[in-house]
């Protein structure tokens, strides 16, 4: 077996290496996206995990998916990144909080007397809905058409403007991520009550749905897009 990864190997250059290995980090509840520059050994050991063994397994993994094509985010044109993150995550996204907006609205509703964490998970779903959705269209209207400017005439005044950008919205990352973890916390991983009726159990799923997709969406944007310029 050949050692692709090792204790320090950063967190965001395996997925982006791996982007298989993300289902397994979301398992262990390691942090790629914000923290996506820590070494994994420095994460294992603060997760206090089997450190050998969780590193052998991503090599294993990644031996196994080394005959599956993947796509070189590293080296698609920035136009192509860009689309792709609007189509795929921006798109996603805007449809889940729609629909999640109704199914926590009505769980809380319903079931916020007995389960009384669930004003919390209500409180912080429209608080993280607002600032998704506030981001996005900072995305498409500030950054977005900058990237793709430069990408086409390569003007490095327009990249210097298209940087200046950056810092705002790995901010704008991180609250969404804290947010994230907030109502993680208050459903106890979301942990779905015994006597759940469907609609219950299916905003749980959503909001789990929620957090991967967002996770997926901030690494690939601060580890791959923003690394690039």
């Amino acid at each position: 077996m050949n050692t692709i990864f090792t204790e320090d190997t950063k967190t965001g250059d395996i997925i982006i290496k791996f982007p298989a290995a993300s289902k397994l980090f979301k398992e262990y509840k390691i942090d790629f996206c914000c923290g996506g520059n820590r070494p994994i050994g420095e994460v294992i050991k603060s997760l206090q995990l089997e450190e050998k063994d969780l590193i052998k397994v991503l090599n294993i993994m990644y031996e196994q998916m080394q005959a599956t094509e993947e796509v070189d985010w590293m080296n698609i044109p920035l136009t192509d990144l860009v689309n792709h993150i609007i189509s795929h995550y921006h798109a996603q996204t805007r449809d889940l909080l729609e629909e999640l907006s109704a199914f926590v609205s009505k769980v809380y509703r319903v079931h916020g007397e007995r389960d009384t964490h669930l004003k919390e998970v209500y409180t912080q779903f429209f608080l993280l809905k607002d600032e998704l959705e506030q981001h996005l269209l900072g995305e498409e209207q500030r950054i977005f058409p900058k990237i793709m400017e430069y990408d086409l005439n390569k003007s490095l005044d327009i990249l210097e403007e298209a940087r200046a950008e950056i810092s705002i919205l790995e901010e704008e990352h991180e609250g969404a991520g804290d947010i994230l973890k907030k109502i993680r916390q208050a459903t106890e991983d979301y942990s779905i009550p015994v006597n759940a009726c469907n609609t219950y159990r299916l905003t749980y799923l959503k909001l789990e749905e929620l957090e991967s997709l967002t996770f997926d969406h901030i690494h690939l944007e601060n580890n791959v897009l923003f690394r690039r310029l």
